[in-house]
């Protein structure tokens, strides 16, 4: 009886050993990873930087996001590198640690607009041979690539569409896209000259490198004239940093990698100061003039506006439209919807003759009081 008692005092023992052993061994590397943490804490942080040019396999030279340029050293660790990645450096030499691994385009997704648009040849009036000439420079090189290579030609990489604003230009843009079932990206031209110098231009890669993924692309550049101006004698930073993003803008439209099934919709309400670089042949060559449309031509936008309204018996188009003659696209779409808010103030639901003429009044009044407030500012 003393011996078996004696046996399980030892295991006892034993049990409570093991037991310390294997909790100390957690401490133990609860400390190490404590440890270990703390030295990361306390190392300094890598600077990020893009690479440049690649001199040979050990060199190569990066620049900084205040535009400064370094030839650095490169560590075995960063392999597979290519122009224009970003890289970790360390501080102290900057040697080339390895390449950073996020997603490309961080930034892209704040100034773009991508979508599949609806827009149909049939929502656009008084536009014919606008949409014909957009229609045989865009779309077929989309949809019929073969004939092109039978012909033997290279079909046209953009256009440039020109007008007063709301006559039309970004909804021709649309309707190219959405017959051809391409991705529509939409960019303000003014939101790609960045203040950090260097953003622009690596702005403007991106987004090429996006469309060719997404293709085929219609790529559509508001206010292109903010971009594409005439250059001046480089003064500012400011000016500086627009002259590098529109001359990246030209390498892209150029460039080794062919666009083929991305094209390029310029739009501008101010053709003359465009640089002639951007519209010699090559690049955008076919220009497009959007001017309001005849009377005709609104008579066909007065019956895409107005094939959900009720008209009053008798009303004919031919008559608003020469009342309306003059006026862009966007104008005549607020005189169909402010007329419809007329018969609303009167308890009506037929639209008249008169509640056309009455909103083109407000319309061109409420243009005029806009005006003016502008040239306040300025004053």
């Amino acid at each position: 009886m003393g011996k078996d008692l004696l046996d399980g005092e030892v295991y006892s023992f034993n049990r409570t050993a093991q037991d310390i052993e294997q909790e100390n061994r957690l401490l133990r590397e609860t400390i190490a990873q404590l440890k270990h943490e703390l030295d990361r804490f306390r190392a300094p942080a890598l600077l990020v930087a893009e690479l440049s040019e690649l001199l040979d396999d050990d060199h190569a030279l990066v620049s900084m996001a205040n535009g400064n340029k370094f030839y650095v050293d490169i560590a075995s660790s960063a392999t597979d590198l290519k122009v224009g990645d970003s890289v970790l450096l360390e501080q102290k030499n900057l040697t080339i640690i390895e390449k950073v691994k996020t997603a490309k385009r961080f930034n892209v997704d704040q100034f773009v607009i991508m979508e599949k648009p609806t827009i149909s040849w049939e929502d656009i009036g008084g536009l014919d041979r606008e949409i014909n000439e957009v229609r045989e420079i865009v779309e077929l090189p989309l949809t019929k690539p073969e004939l092109f290579k039978k012909v033997g030609i290279e079909p046209p990489k953009g256009i440039l569409l020109y007008g007063p604003p709301g006559t039309g230009k970004t909804l021709l843009a649309k309707a190219v896209a959405a017959s051809t079932n391409s991705t529509f990206i939409e960019i303000v031209g003014s939101e790609l000259v960045q203040k950090f110098i260097g953003e622009g231009a690596k702005l403007v890669k991106e987004i090429f490198e996006l469309a060719r993924e997404k293709a085929p692309t219609v790529i559509f550049i508001d206010e292109i004239d903010s971009l594409a101006a005439n250059r001046i004698e480089v003064g500012t930073s400011g000016e500086r940093e627009v002259q590098r993003t529109f001359m990246q803008f030209l390498a892209e439209i150029d460039g080794f990698t062919p666009l083929s099934n991305v094209k390029i919709i310029g739009c501008t309400n101010r053709k003359d100061i465009l640089d002639p670089a951007i519209m010699r042949p090559g690049r955008l060559d076919r220009h497009i003039h959007i001017g309001p449309p005849g009377v005709d031509g609104v008579e066909q936008i007065l019956k895409i506006h107005t094939k959900n309204m009720k008209l009053k018996r008798g009303t004919k188009y031919k008559m608003i439209a020469k009342q309306l003659e003059g006026m862009t696209g966007a104008e005549i779409k607020a005189v169909c919807t402010e007329a419809g808010y007329a018969a609303i103030r009167d308890d009506r639901h037929i639209v008249t003759y008169d509640d056309f003429l009455s909103a083109k009044e407000k319309v061109l009044r409420d243009e005029a009081l806009e005006g003016d407030d502008y040239l306040r500012m300025f004053s």
